[in-house]
């Protein structure tokens, strides 16, 4: 009887390993397709983890990152030993001490169980092989239900075996921080630190790693953050630390008064493309990028690539205060204006009563709405007119947003009645973009008015490309005269209607120097040039083509029509090209691509690609010196339409040059600075060209765009971390004469010069 027994418990025994070897195979070589197969023992040496892009700034500052799954890698040495007690107490006391499977703990589990020890049976080598090869969803064969976890488990077994045999204990450690979830769209220990507690992996205290390792668990519901149950957060974290006592990590009484801190999570910064610094430029280097990766079969929001772009983090800083700074304050004065009437205004500031419907029309809500209504648009309106809880971008309220309650209809005349600018800055030298602030905040205004497709009229700033060909083209000097006379061009296609361009306050039959004319922005003047260069062809189409082949040497790819009207900046233009074509004049008439990348890398620190801007000889250098000198007169001559920066210290000992800009009605406001070293420009106005201040002395460039130059200016010469210098345009070598410097040919200049006036603009108007 015992015999036979004992023999029928070894033939179960021996039954048992077979039927064991016989399904550990059937799952390793996934017979028939029943268990959906296993990694290849090539990814199980390089195993892919989906990894965030990184964009920094020329000075190191992290700018922002793309991912599906927010994650940044991080090296052992860099992991607080607090953090490391937490997780081996926690998940796998015998980590050090098992070779990928813990029996013990495995047979243990159901007695841990009983005992309601929070401690699960997988070990970290197992979770890190269902982290990484997606074993719960990924590799699925024919099985499902409880047959499919069982293979499952075993499939976590062999290939934690495996990762055992392939990686020390600690690079396992590691590999396991750097993937698991910590909830929120947050993956990886570097990211978790930094989101919840805003520190390093290696500065993490007891309760904040206990913290981190209890949210393992379960991501959603033990979070500390807007967790409707904050207590099982803090009940989560207790276990971990009561888990660090036992295995001896903590003392009873370290233990003890940890637990009686509350889970401090004032720190806590969840990661936003519309939060920080540069959220506009980061959205157009996305665009780009995605882009370029396509091409080239890489992921940018997987591959880990690190992209080092051109701007420079403290500059754009003071751009984005600067900006804000005078934003707010033009808005002040705009909606003093405006009141609470309609933003829509013609040239005579009579409301325009077709704006608002016009405007309904093109929102996403109408859209939306008229799947349902079909073309019925008084029931559109009438659903647009209820009211419904917003929060709305606001100057006045804390971090500019402001909860309440309005109508769709009254939200978009709301945001219709914002004036909104844009900013760009460049080294004309090497082409690198310094600074972009394409709008006033991109969680409530996504357009960015910087974009290369961003384009309005630019008013008088197109007209340093005009003189630059007559200077270039027709040999006139900035101390030539010219006066301010009417000037009637005939239209070559319709003779019945010539066009005769005049300034806004009309003409003062006086004659200036040609900087003089350029300073004070005399439009009369600019279409002498335009004559000039058509060899006294009355069409003046002929000089007009040669402006549009200068604008195209510099940069300039916006549609261009060639009549006398581009004179006075009558096609529209983006501030990216402006200031590219700007720099030419500051870099000897070498036009320079503007770029804003300098180098791609991969995760493991190879260069994919360094990028060179491209170069090309747009005008004579003598032209673009001469250029420069003819900007500075905006800020030396008398009635200069640039004297109001002379308030301000960063001109002093410094050659600053600029030209502003305003368009018809005062729709666009514009304002280009250049020093040696850095060209800027500003852009400001209403979102439709139907927005805008009623009169010139507000809307004019000098007023509704050029602060913010000067404030941005100001503020980096001041900052010496930037260091940047104050000096001297350099002069070619190739200029021997002073002929063309009018200062020093006349020995009243700047005799009747009041630099604490903001002069007027006599051009500009595009009738």
């Amino acid at each position: 009887m015992y015999r036979k027994a004992s023999k029928t418990i070894w033939i179960l025994f021996f039954s048992g390993l077979v039927f064991t070897a016989i399904y550990i195979t059937s799952i390793y070589f996934n017979w028939f397709d029943l268990y959906g197969g296993m990694p290849p023992l090539k990814q199980l040496e390089n195993p892919k983890n989906e990894l965030a892009s990184q964009l920094y700034s020329e000075d190191g500052v992290l700018l922002g990152k793309y991912f599906h799954e927010n994650r940044t890698p991080v090296e052992y040495s860099n992991l607080s030993p607090n953090l490391t007690n937490a997780l081996l107490a926690t998940e796998d006391v015998r980590f050090y001490e098992h070779s990928g499977i813990d029996m013990t703990g495995t047979i243990a589990i159901v007695w841990y169980l009983i005992k309601g020890d929070d401690r699960g049976s997988s070990t970290v080598s197992q979770q890190l092989a269902k982290n990484l090869f997606r074993t719960r969803d990924g590799y699925k064969g024919k099985l499902t239900g409880l047959p499919n976890r069982v293979s499952t488990k075993f499939k976590e077994w062999m290939l934690a075996i495996q990762i055992e045999r392939s990686y020390t204990k600690n690079e396992i450690m590691t590999m396991y921080l750097n993937t698991v979830n910590f909830g929120r769209n947050t993956f990886g220990i570097k990211v978790a630190s930094e989101v919840y507690f805003g520190t390093t992996p290696d500065s993490l205290n007891v309760q904040e790693a206990a913290v981190l390792v209890g949210l393992l668990k379960a991501p959603t519901k033990y979070n500390p953050i807007n967790n409707p149950k904050p207590e099982e957060a803090l009940r989560r974290r207790n276990t971990v630390l009561n888990q660090m006592e036992k295995y001896g990590y903590l003392t009873e009484v370290e233990c003890d008064s940890i637990k009686e801190l509350e889970i401090d999570i004032s720190k806590y910064a969840v990661e936003d493309h519309n939060e920080g610094l540069a959220t506009y430029f980061r959205i157009v280097v996305s665009n780009y990028l995605n882009k370029w990766c396509e091409a080239r079969g890489l992921d940018l929001y997987s591959d880990g690539l690190k992209v080092y772009t051109t701007i420079n983090a403290k500059m754009q800083a003071h751009a984005e205060n600067a900006m804000e700074k005078h934003m707010k304050e033009q808005q002040a004065k705009f909606s003093k204006e405006i009141k609470n009437k309609m933003p829509w205004r013609d040239k005579w500031g009579r409301e325009m009563k077709d704006m608002l419907d016009r405007s309904i029309k093109k929102t996403e809500h109408h859209r939306v709405l008229k799947l349902k209504y079909g073309n019925n648009f008084e029931a559109i309106k009438k659903e647009m007119s209820k009211s419904h809880k917003m929060t709305v971008f606001d100057w006045n309220s804390e971090g500019y947003s402001k909860d309440t309650t309005m109508t769709s209809i009254d939200s978009l005349i709301y945001y219709k009645k914002f004036l909104h600018s844009g900013m760009m800055s460049m080294n004309p030298h090497n082409g690198h973009i310094k600074t972009w602030v394409g709008g006033l905040n991109h969680r409530f205004f996504k357009y960015d008015h910087v974009n290369i497709n961003s384009r309005r009229q630019p008013g008088s700033t197109f007209k340093p490309v005009v003189y630059a060909t007559a200077i270039d083209k027709a040999a006139q000097e900035p101390c030539g005269s010219v006066q301010d006379i009417p000037i009637t061009f005939q239209n070559p296609s319709d003779p019945s209607k010539p066009w005769t361009p005049k300034n806004s306050d009309g003409y003062s039959l006086e004659t200036y120097t040609i900087r003089q004319a350029l300073a004070r922005s005399i439009n009369t003047a600019a279409a002498a040039m335009i004559y000039r260069l058509s060899g006294g062809d009355n069409t003046g189409v002929i000089g007009a083509e040669k402006v549009v082949k200068t604008a195209r040497n510099l940069g300039i790819k916006a549609k261009l029509d060639a009549v006398p009207a581009i004179a006075l900046g009558s096609n529209d233009v983006s501030i990216y090209e402006l200031v590219g074509a700007y720099s030419a004049f500051v870099n000897n008439g070498v036009w320079t691509e503007p770029i804003f990348i300098t180098k791609i890398e991969d995760k493991n620190g190879k260069v994919l690609h360094e990028f060179v801007p491209q170069k090309k000889e747009a005008m004579r250098e003598e032209t673009a010196y001469k250029m420069v000198y003819m900007l500075m007169g905006g800020l030396r001559e008398s009635g200069g339409t640039s004297l109001g920066l002379g308030r301000y210290d960063f001109i002093k000992d410094n050659d600053i040059g600029g030209k502003t800009g305003t368009t018809s009605n005062n729709s666009d406001a514009w304002y280009m600075g250049i020093s040696k070293d850095l060209v800027t420009g500003v852009w400001s106005g209403g979102d439709d060209r139907s927005i805008h201040f009623r009169s010139t002395r507000n809307g004019q460039g000098a007023r509704q765009a050029m602060p913010a130059y000067a404030y941005f200016m100001e503020s980096i010469y001041k900052d010496n971390e930037i260091g940047m210098e104050k000096g001297r345009f350099p002069r070619p070598q190739s200029i021997k004469s002073n002929e063309f410097d009018c200062e020093l040919r006349n020995p009243d200049f700047g005799s009747n010069n009041d630099s604490s006036l903001i002069y007027t603009e006599s051009g500009d108007d595009m009738n």
